[in-house]
């Protein structure tokens, strides 16, 4: 993979911090999306215009998928698209907290090979492409090898509900949560946590980027049924996700009750 487009995304993340800055805690206009699909804010919709005009102008061959721009199923026939949430955590962004993040990806004929993550108010770059390393602000980073007993594992309240698991009890470990989903999952990159887990379909734009930090920092990283996730699908979701160290998702995964694997 060339490295530019791994510099494409960083420079397209610093310049989408650049924009959430000017609107954080200044009373942003929010708009509820159909569906129950969540709130968006015009700062959501001013990095989007400005991510599309900019990544497809440096790549017009590359196909364009993101959570805040209408889907396009010609995105399908290109073998390289852009995988993009201009904001992750939209919620806390608005509540003015700093762990909203920005999240770019690149996938190649389904596979990740280039990621960005940033939070642009913690001035954290997580940074990843297929042929290298994971970096945290330039410095390689590295997911735990804990085992289950006591593990600390990022999720919403519902993941870890007993009827979930086996037996219906929860395994022993340690519950914690962070708002932006890509962000979870780098911090199982830098070894802050011991794993994440999401039981709902999840949203390619969500864990595009963060999947492959995880994956380059050593965690495995795959659907709740033990796959490997795969982007750019004609429906952009995903069977839930999880990473962790190759020991503790194996722990987990088996301790799924399979109803609780989304189709």
């Amino acid at each position: 993979m060339p490295e530019t487009d791994l510099n494409l995304l960083r420079d397209a993340a610093l310049a989408s911090g650049d924009i959430a800055r000017k609107f954080w805690k200044k009373d942003p206009d929010v708009t509820d999306k159909p569906d129950g699909a969540g709130p968006v804010t015009e700062a959501d919709l001013a990095i989007d215009r400005m991510l599309h005009a900019d990544l497809r102008a440096a790549r017009p061959d590359y196909g364009w998928l993101s959570e805040e721009t209408e889907d396009d199923n010609a995105r399908l026939s290109h073998d390289r698209v852009f995988i993009i949430d201009p904001i992750d955590g939209t919620r806390a962004f608005i509540n003015g907290e700093k762990s909203f993040s920005h999240s770019l990806a690149i996938a190649e004929k389904g596979e990740v090979i280039a990621a960005a993550v940033y939070l642009p108010m913690r001035d954290e770059m997580y940074l990843a492409h297929r042929d290298g390393t994971a970096t945290l602000n330039g410095a390689t980073i590295q997911a735990t090898s804990a085992n289950m007993q006591g593990a600390t594992v990022l999720g919403t309240k519902n993941n870890f509900a007993a009827q979930h698991w086996q037996h219906d009890e929860m395994p022993p470990i340690e519950r914690h949560f962070r708002s932006s989903l890509a962000w979870r999952l780098c911090l199982i990159a830098q070894g802050r946590f011991d794993a994440m887990i999401t039981i709902r379909p999840t949203w390619e734009w969500d864990v595009a980027a963060g999947s492959l930090i995880a994956q380059l920092a050593g965690a495995t990283v795959t659907d709740l049924a033990g796959g490997q996730a795969r982007f750019n699908n004609a429906h952009p979701k995903l069977r839930g996700m999880l990473a962790a160290g190759p020991g503790l998702h194996q722990d987990l995964i088996t301790r799924l009750k399979p109803e609780s694997v989304p189709d």
